[in-house]
């Protein structure tokens, strides 16, 4: 081994190691050379697949947008085609229209010229017939101005004289005959006083109902300005619409400054109108939306109040076994009110007073307390069923199990129906005393004075009528007369005039008595 070593010593050595390192230099170029021949191979083949499989990818992305325009294409002609039928089914259907409407005007074309073809045929007879009958005219004018003269000529009298004697000849036997029927028609009719009585004020109660609608049915709204009409009324009147449908109520918008009317028979749905339009102008939001959920909370709070009243009215009298129906209904009272005055406070007071009244005759005053606190509980319902609120206040009590002195009570306190025990007209004398107590009810000052001015005109404008003045609150009128044109007996006839035409023309409360007054005065002075 050493001497190997020994060998390799010296100048031998460099060569071997310059020959080794050239051997390895081409070897590692060789192998660089080879390397870089696969790698490039390598990428050659992958940029080949590269683009085989972009091409690939591309020719499928041009199948799919072609085949999706092909779709569209499709659909767009369908789309095409479907209105072009949906139009030439429409023409049709205007082409049949119009044919059915030149049918129709031809149709109405031919019944016309027959009615021209038939007027006219009439037009001709009536012609001939005005002339004929104006010929009779003529000559019944001949034949009664003939006898006129003769009847001139026989008397002596101008034309204007004889009609004046005879209209005032006329009008005296007349007025004569008439005041003696009168006054014996009065003096009968004084034995049956109570019945006469009796339909005079159920006349009066039912002619009298009319005079207050507009008072009972209306009620105004105050607003902060007159900008707030403008918002109610809304875009368009939505907003207005939008509260007259859901409250039932009309709602008058006028030039009024300040207020606006709230117009409904039914006092509840009056009662949520007015309600809900003085919550939805203090809000100040007013939308349709706004106003349906603002309504519905009112009148929920309502028949809340509603419930309540009637509960609390029924504890008040003293009442068991009334069925909460009832109740209900008699809860529904405290928003209606007769003359101003409040409805439920009126059944309470005739409740008490017809206990009263009972106890004092010795009957039941339990029954009659409960005949008059139900006597009105038709008029919670005058909105919902047909009739007088008599006979379906006694309908809706006997559904719910009320016995038949209370029944008879409620249908007859006005005499609709004959009374069948003491305790109806003890409940129409308790409602006649509650509503003609001083303060229960009222009327407006200008109604009040138009009746008494319309009261005096009737009575002035009768012939020998010197005064006529209305007393005691327009429950009387005094009438002064001239006793050198009038007498006795026309003096009840003027007193039943007067009457009649009060009657006819006027609306009141109760009855108006007229008083005529005659008076003879014979003055001689002593000396």
């Amino acid at each position: 081994m050493y001497p190997f070593t020994l060998a390799l010593e010296g100048p031998g050595l460099i060569g071997a190691i310059a020959g080794a390192a050239v051997v390895a230099f081409a070897i590692g170029i060789v192998v660089a050379r080879f390397v870089a021949g696969q790698a490039l191979a390598a990428a050659k083949s992958k940029a080949a697949e590269t683009i085989a499989r972009a091409e690939s990818e591309a020719r499928t992305a041009a199948e799919r947008v072609r085949v999706d325009a092909e779709k569209q294409l499709l659909e767009r002609k369908s789309t095409i085609e479907k209105e072009i039928e949906d139009g030439r089914n429409e023409l049709r259907e205007a082409e049949r229209r119009l044919q059915k409407r030149e049918d129709l005007f031809d149709r109405k074309e031919e019944a016309l010229s027959l009615k021209e073809q038939t007027l006219g045929r009439q037009a001709e007879q009536f012609k001939s017939r005005e002339q004929g009958l104006q010929a009779r005219e003529n000559e019944l004018d001949k034949v009664i101005q003939e006898q006129k003269d003769k009847l001139f000529q026989m008397t002596g009298l101008t034309p204007e004289q004889a009609k004046a004697e005879l209209l005032v000849k006329v009008e005296e036997d007349a007025r004569h005959d008439a005041s003696k029927i009168v006054r014996k028609i009065t003096e009968t009719a004084e034995h049956d006083a109570k019945e006469k009585a009796r339909e005079i004020t159920l006349m009066a109660i039912q002619r009298f109902a009319t005079e207050h609608t507009s008072e009972s049915t209306v009620r105004t709204v105050a607003i902060p300005s007159d900008d707030m009409k403008g918002r109610i009324i809304g875009r368009e009147g939505r907003n207005i619409r939008a509260i007259e449908k859901v409250t039932g109520a009309d709602i008058i918008v006028d030039d009024t400054p300040g207020v606006i009317v709230v117009s409904c028979f039914d006092k509840i749905r009056q009662a949520v109108a007015v309600e809900s339009l003085e919550r939805l102008i203090a809000d100040g939001r007013m939308h349709p939306t706004r106003i349906e959920e603002v309504v519905e909370k009112v009148r929920s709070e309502i028949n809340e109040k509603v419930l309540k009243f009637g509960r609390d009215a029924v504890l008040e009298v003293n009442l068991r076994g009334v069925h909460p129906k009832v109740s209900e209904a008699m809860g529904k009272l405290a928003y209606r009110t007769s003359y101003g005055q409040n409805v439920l406070r009126h059944s309470v007071e005739v409740a008490f007073l017809c206990q009263i009244i009972a106890e004092q005759l010795g009957l039941d005053g339990t029954i009659a307390r409960r005949c008059g606190f139900l006597h009105d509980i038709g008029k919670a319902m005058d909105h919902e069923m047909e009739g007088g609120h008599p006979k379906i206040g006694m309908d809706f009590a006997r559904q719910f199990g009320e016995k038949e002195p209370v029944l008879n009570a409620i249908g007859g306190h006005h005499a609709d129906i004959p009374s069948t025990s003491f305790y109806t007209p003890i409940v129409m004398a308790a409602d006649a005393v509650s509503s003609a107590r001083p303060g229960a009810r009222r009327e407006s000052m200008e109604k009040y004075v138009q009746r008494l001015t319309e009261l005096q005109d009737i009575a002035l404008g009768f012939r020998g009528v010197n005064e006529a003045h209305a007393i005691q609150a327009g429950r009387e009128v005094r009438v002064m007369v001239d006793a050198n044109r009038i007498n006795d007996d026309e003096a009840y006839l003027i007193a039943h005039k007067i009457a009649k035409r009060v009657s006819e023309e006027m609306t009141f409360p109760g009855e108006i008595k007229v008083t005529v007054l005659r008076e003879t005065r014979a003055i001689e002075v002593a000396r």
